[in-house]
């Protein structure tokens, strides 16, 4: 059996010099034990990347509208202006052969099939039809419409 030390008549720091220190334990392994949780790892991060791609297509696949918000701020509330970009808007979103031939009661039709609470039947609708041939006044109404239709309408799914 070891020897206790001889502490009889040592001060207190003596005592505290005599104290062995305590041994530090092993640096703990960031890498998982199991391969449980490697597999897990490596699905989120697949997941991850999954998630990535599909907002970067959703993100690309929306520029078109992006751009014609943009336009439309520049346009004012120049109604020919905006039947000009809600047309081309259209063309980018909707197949060709589906847009082209689209001209009034058809057109807004249209519009108001492929946007869910879209109005395109009232007054609005009517300068909206009128504005490529007549110099309408400055109208707020179509406008909103019109930004409305860009925000919310349904892109047809690409073939």
């Amino acid at each position: 059996m070891a020897q206790p030390p001889d502490t009889e008549g040592k001060n207190l720091v003596e005592m505290l010099d005599m104290l062995k220190p305590i041994p530090e334990p092993e640096p703990i392994s960031m890498i998982p034990a199991t391969q449980g949780w490697i597999w897990l790892s490596l699905a989120v991060l697949a997941a991850l990347v999954w998630l990535g791609w599909r907002a970067a297509r959703h993100w690309q696949a929306n520029a078109y509208r992006r751009a014609a918000l943009k336009e439309l701020d520049a346009a004012g509330d120049d109604p020919a202006k905006v039947a000009d970009i809600l047309r081309r808007a259209a063309l980018v979103a909707y197949p060709r052969r589906k847009v082209v031939g689209l001209l009034g009661p058809d057109w807004l039709a249209f519009l108001s099939e492929t946007c869910p609470g879209a109005g395109f039947s009232g007054d609005a609708g009517e300068i909206l039809l009128r504005a490529p041939w007549r110099d309408e006044p400055p109208d707020p109404r179509v406008t909103g419409l019109a930004r409305h239709w860009l925000k919310a309408h349904r892109r047809e799914a690409p073939a």
